[in-house]
């Protein structure tokens, strides 16, 4: 069975300002987050799926160096936002991240070790409680500056919260995210075995998911994550809320585009659901 989206990993030079604009945008963003490797986030959360606005922290010495088969979160995204802002990594599900590395082992996807991690979080009460995930990583050589991996959450009960998931913009869940790329259909392949989907006819132009969608565009090199796109119940309501914003966007085809250049380097797309 497909994977579904986790979440994807958005790199900001100021996370505040970036956290201001997505609330123009109409998502509620989460608190700050500290990470002990040198990164610090905020989350918008979705029903089954979220954002993660990521920079780096105050202490980017705490960030540790890639290692033989250690692969170093902190220093990726580090190394993607010295190239420049929007998304560094897509992240799928996973109900058992350690399976899921030796199977990206066996397919010659991936050879890291998996990573577990916790951390302390508040409640909407202002209770705290504990989050922890098991991660499995996968590369694309075609594809070094897009990164891959699977989460497993330990305690998603403690994650996952209605109360954070109500927007003003209504948005629901990631519908898409976009690799651009010369030649998309070399992506195919990993993309497939990546996210558990089986191989079919035709020239794909998508990787369909749990729910969801990698799509796949041509763009100049090197290959990297363009945008995501998000469902909503209504676009005009959506529409109104930018203008009020003084936040420019495009209606193509039934959908709302707000621009890379204008959303700290990601485009953003609004659909129906």
């Amino acid at each position: 069975m497909a994977r579904r989206i986790d979440h994807l990993v958005v790199g900001v030079r100021d996370l505040d300002t970036a956290a201001a604009f997505y609330a123009r945008l109409g998502f509620q963003v989460g608190a700050r987050n500290r990470h002990p490797w040198g990164t610090a986030n905020r989350l918008i959360q979705f029903g089954t799926s979220f954002l993660e606005l990521i920079t780096v922290g105050d202490d980017p010495a705490a960030i540790p160096a890639h290692a033989p088969r250690r692969f170093s979160f902190g220093a990726f995204v580090r190394d993607a936002l010295e190239r420049r802002e929007g998304i560094s990594m897509l992240v799928l599900d996973s109900r058992d991240a350690a399976a899921d590395a030796e199977r990206f082992g066996a397919a010659g996807i991936g050879d890291f070790e998996p990573f577990f991690f916790q951390r302390r979080g508040r409640r909407p009460d202002g209770g705290e409680m504990e989050v922890a995930f098991t991660l499995a990583f996968a590369t694309d050589p075609a594809a070094p500056q897009a990164g891959f991996f699977v989460c497993e959450q330990h305690r998603p009960e403690n994650f996952w919260n209605t109360v954070f998931q109500h927007h003003p913009n209504g948005a629901r869940d990631i519908a898409a995210v976009r690799l651009a790329a010369p030649e998309p259909a070399a992506h195919l392949g990993f993309l497939r075995t990546f996210a558990g989907v089986a191989e079919t006819s035709g020239h794909d132009t998508a990787v369909p998911l749990d729910g969801g969608r990698i799509e796949l565009v041509a763009g100049p090199a090197p290959a990297r994550f363009a945008g995501f796109a998000v469902r909503v119940p209504d676009l005009l309501y959506v529409a109104e809320r930018l203008r009020s914003e003084g936040i420019a966007f495009d209606m193509e085809g039934g959908r709302l585009l707000v621009a890379a250049d204008a959303a700290f380097g990601t485009a953003i797309r609004f659909e129906t659901a």
